[in-house]
């Protein structure tokens, strides 16, 4: 592996970073708040390592498989550690461990904070921590493969290949350079749109930005302490809603559907379940909620559609306190964190295609029960998946076992278990709020930094789809 090549590809995600940190340090200018030494430095210090490579490095067109898988995982880590610069820097509550914890939630969109006052941070910290989600949200490499021309050739390939999930992949039709302009286009047309939205409907531009930063990569920072409940209304929620179920959707099938090309949104199975599935989970949170927390249908309707589009595409963005909620509503929104959203969007967790093709194999295997020597194939929107079943079920149990795992470290530390669970999946499922310590308008700064560290590593785990970042593990297995 030459080591120079890496160098020179995490140099480019750098200057990536420096440029939203300069605009940060723009931003904390105009307003001459606090943090603007703090993002200054942060954009030197990034732009300097990110410089350097691309100096003295020559030019690399050609990657093998080894190298862009590190390059890849690499460029998260280092974009977490040099992202916790203008934090530390600024000061407050930001020790190390609590600025690895805001930057590794910002990147991975998954929008759990350590935050108890988010409304004390200045402007241009605010707009870097909404940064993190929209750089992470369309991924790290892709968005750097998108805006810089220096990613050509087979670096783009190996480089893409390495950053998508294989489940996203299984259902893009597309060529690699055709697909990093269809995610583009996806991307910054539901940013572009959500910002106009929330702009007619009341919030302020700057607000406007971060929370459509924050919708589109399926995130949740806000910058607000009791997050969307803040503004109250219900125009701004509803906009926030139908971002949130597209955001959760896969891109390569919603730039189908506005083309009116085949397969969309209309003709998906795994988009009807989606949709449907949302449906189910907000009539029953609905009917739940409104015998013990609600006077009428419509404010039980209104919050239990919030709240679960919100933890089921992965957003974590909050209306209200849930901690408060009878345990089968919990029990629902624990479902929807589990499961999350679409493959090929912005969203993590387990995700709908691997439940669908779950449930579908059961179903295959029912088939077979009655029928031992019958020959059942299994599809999805007539596309035989047979081939996928086996790491599709490995996948979940392997998710299923972290979860365990990290759940039984963090009650080792004198976490209530409900926190701990929450918490836990919650954090690998890149959602963002979970329940009793870490509920919808709390926050995870109370728990022991060793808690911290454990659920940063699934954070990273979820959004890098566990294997990402296990392989780096293994490297003396590597040939």
């Amino acid at each position: 592996m030459r080591f120079h090549v890496l160098l020179k590809y995490i140099g480019y995600i750098l200057l990536l970073n420096s440029c939203f940190l300069f605009i940060s340090f723009l931003i904390a200018w105009y307003n001459n708040d606090t943090s603007m030494f703090a993002l200054l430095y942060s954009t030197v210090l990034n732009a300097i390592f990110g410089v350097f490579p691309l100096i003295f490095v020559p030019k690399v067109s050609q990657i093998n498989n080894k190298e862009g898988y590190f390059i890849v995982v690499l460029s998260w880590l280092v974009s977490c550690l040099f992202g916790t610069i203008p934090y530390i820097l600024w000061g407050g509550d930001f020790t190390f461990t609590n600025a690895i914890f805001e930057v590794v939630s910002g990147f991975t969109t998954t929008g759990s904070t350590i935050l108890a006052d988010i409304e004390s941070l200045p402007y241009g910290l605010l707009f870097w921590r909404a940064s993190t989600h929209w750089i992470g949200g369309i991924g790290i490499v892709i968005f750097a493969m998108v805006i810089l021309p220096a990613f050509t050739g087979g670096a783009k390939t190996a480089l893409y290949n390495k950053e998508m999930s294989p489940l996203a992949m299984e259902n893009f039709q597309y060529r690699t350079k055709k697909a990093l302009q269809i995610i583009l286009v996806v991307y910054l047309g539901l940013t572009l749109l959500q910002i106009i939205a929330l702009c007619l409907a009341g919030m302020n531009l700057f607000d406007s930005v971060c929370h459509t930063f924050a919708t589109v990569a399926t995130g949740g920072f806000s910058t607000k302490n009791i997050s969307i409940a803040y503004y109250d209304s219900l125009s701004i929620e509803i906009i926030i809603m139908v971002f949130m179920l597209f955001s959760g959707m896969h891109f390569g099938l919603l730039f189908a559907t506005v083309t009116l090309n085949k397969p969309n949104i209309f003709t998906s199975s795994i988009i009807r379940y989606y949709v449907l599935a949302n449906l189910v989970g907000i009539v029953l949170v609905a009917w739940n909620v409104r015998q013990s927390q609600f006077d009428n249908y419509g404010d039980a309707f209104r919050y239990a559609s919030f709240q679960v589009i919100s933890l089921g595409t992965t957003t974590g963005f909050a209306t209200i306190d849930t901690a408060i909620w009878p345990g089968f509503a919990k029990m629902i929104l624990i479902f929807f964190t589990i499961q999350c959203a679409c493959s090929g969007s912005t969203a993590g967790g387990i995700k709908v295609d691997r439940v669908v093709l779950f449930f579908r194999s059961v179903r295959k295997e029912i088939k077979l029960a009655q029928h031992p020597n019958a020959i059942v194939s299994l599809s999805i929107d007539n596309n035989p998946r047979d081939e996928i079943v086996e790491s599709t079920l490995n996948f979940i149990v392997l998710y299923i076992l972290i979860i365990f795992i990290s759940t039984t470290l963090l009650s080792l530390m004198d976490i209530d278990l409900l926190t701990a669970f929450s918490a836990t999946i919650t954090c690998i499922g890149n959602v963002g709020p979970g329940f009793e310590r870490v509920s919808s308008l709390g926050n995870f700064g109370s728990l022991p930094d060793a808690a911290k560290w454990i659920l940063s590593f699934d954070m990273l785990l979820g959004r890098l789809e566990i294997y990402g970042l296990i392989l780096l593990f293994y490297v003396r297995s590597w040939k």
